[in-house]
């Protein structure tokens, strides 16, 4: 007896699909799939594996971006980064590298997390990523030059990743 009445028993198996039992890797009548049990172990190791290779990634993006964080604010502090006109751009140059590394290691919590890629950080990375070129090329005395054409399509890229962010907000279920 599973404590279910028999109509919400019979609701339960409808919700299955044909052929299988009450849990997986179980047949009609609760019969064992021939080999069910030889697949689920590579899998899981799998997962594990997966787990422990994302959580690398994330430790060397967070000390890969304090590394970033420290050698921008202490090149601005020690002024090797030039005069304050010259050294405010390669800051927020860094600033926003670090911006776009959190963004990745937040995308890589979720994925741990759910186990699922979202949209969402994948598009605000490429916003940051964009603005960040944006800003690269208009700073006075940069190396970056960008022909009118170039900036007008990283400019279209802005509007396409606000409107792509907009939408995946908006049509996306919540999660809570």
């Amino acid at each position: 007896m599973t404590g279910m009445s028999g109509a919400a028993e019979k609701g339960a198996a409808a919700e299955r699909p044909a052929g299988t039992g009450s849990r997986p890797g179980t047949a009609a009548g609760g019969r064992r799939r021939p080999g069910w049990r030889e697949i689920t172990s590579p899998i899981w190791l799998l997962e594990r594996a997966q787990d422990l290779v994302t959580i690398a990634v994330g430790i060397v993006l967070v000390a890969l971006a304090g590394v970033q964080l420290v050698t921008a604010i202490a090149g601005f502090l020690n002024g090797s980064d030039g005069p304050v006109s010259a050294a405010a751009p390669a800051v927020v140059d860094r600033v926003l590298l670090v911006l776009i590394l959190v963004e990745i290691v937040h995308t890589v919590v979720l994925s741990l997390r759910t186990h699922r890629l979202e949209a969402q950080p994948f598009i605000v990375v490429g916003l940051v990523a964009v603005i960040r070129r944006i800003l690269l090329a208009l700073s006075p005395g940069t190396q970056v030059k960008l022909s009118t054409t170039q900036l007008a399509l990283l400019v279209a890229m802005v509007a396409v990743f606000v409107a792509a962010l907009i939408a995946v907000t908006r049509l996306m279920p919540r999660e809570d």
